[in-house]
């Protein structure tokens, strides 16, 4: 039996379910980073490069907690995960295509990196293809591999499901690999409802956000994301845009964003992005110009990086919160 360690962090809080179904099926013990800490992040500031953004500082953080735990670091090449038809060419950003290379050169002493391409735009069996050279890598038969990726994909399955039940992927996680029941929790009452739009290591990194999320539901506002939309639902939204952004994962915020600005139950969208991060602010530019066209959703965009504090973020929430109750207690 090899340990597989996984960062808590980037890829994780929308691919864990499968590939934590598939090295434990293959007999594997997955390893996890705890969830982000002052530790691990200053150790990743103090490891990456100085122009990296706050997502890449974190993973190499992640990956150092892990080096000396596990056999192997998951760091897939993540390339492409779909085809996107008639909206363009999609990727992941560039630091998600060099991310293997930037770990080996910034860490020592790392363990040996399970870093295959995943480039989904190859076709429908591409994915099978890329878990068969994984599975290979830890000295396992084709039969035994064809097993795991079939439990894998029916896990994979039912986190969407949980999603699309307006459950956060923390929540989801905890339903499935925790001693939850397999049912979503009681909603409380609430008297806002916000769409919190960014990239997922954004949204639901507790320590980098400033717990944003617990904040919101503090102030009973219930909150949805571009996580909770199928992606069909979404892809209509492309179709009202001239061009689609190249990133795979800033189009999934784009579309998420648009989509809860046409919901009439929609209070307000709040953008979370990430300092430094190119396509971010290009997202973060875009979503300010379709919020002002649309004359309805009041939109926040909140900027977070090694320094962000809570007292900040959580003066500028219930600023916004305030100001939401009176434009709706007004109207």
């Amino acid at each position: 039996m090899s340990k597989i360690g996984i960062p808590h962090t980037l890829a994780y809080f929308i691919y864990f379910p499968f590939w934590k179904t598939f090295f434990e099926e293959l007999g594997q013990e997955v390893i996890v980073s705890p969830p982000t800490t002052r530790e691990i992040l200053d150790t990743g500031v103090k490891e990456a490069v100085n122009d990296a953004c706050i997502p890449i500082k974190l993973y190499h953080g992640h990956v150092a907690y892990l080096a000396d735990k596990v056999d192997y670091i998951f760091c897939p090449r993540l390339v492409s995960v779909r085809k996107h038809g008639d909206f363009g060419t999609e990727t992941f950003c560039p630091k998600f295509l060099g991310l293997p290379d930037m770990v080996r050169l910034a860490l020592d002493n790392l363990p040996k990196i399970i870093d295959e391409r995943v480039d989904l735009k190859k076709g429908k069996d591409e994915l099978f293809k890329v878990c068969s050279r994984v599975g290979a890598t830890v000295g396992k038969s084709g039969t035994e591999i064809k097993q795991a990726f079939k439990q894998a994909i029916k896990a994979d399955k039912r986190f969407k499901q949980l999603l699309y039940q307006n459950l956060t992927p923390v929540e989801a996680m905890e339903i499935i690999f925790g001693n939850q029941e397999n049912k979503p929790p009681p909603q409380q009452e609430t008297d806002l409802n916000i769409a919190v739009i960014g990239y997922p290591y954004a949204i639901y990194d507790a320590y980098i956000n400033a717990g944003i999320l617990k904040l919101l539901q503090k102030e009973k506002v219930r909150v949805y994301t571009q996580d909770m939309l199928s992606d069909k639902t979404m892809n209509r939204q492309a179709r009202t845009l001239p061009k689609s952004m190249f990133w795979y994962f800033s189009n999934r915020a784009v579309y998420g964003a648009l989509h809860y600005m046409q919901e009439q139950d929609i209070d307000g969208i709040i953008h979370i992005t990430a300092f430094a991060c190119g396509p971010d602010s290009i997202v973060d530019r875009l979503l300010e110009i379709e919020s002002r066209r649309r004359n309805r959703i009041p939109y926040l965009a909140i900027a977070v990086d090694e320094h962000t504090g809570e007292a900040g973020i959580r003066t500028r929430v219930e600023a916004f919160l305030d100001m939401l109750r009176f434009r709706r207690d007004k109207a």
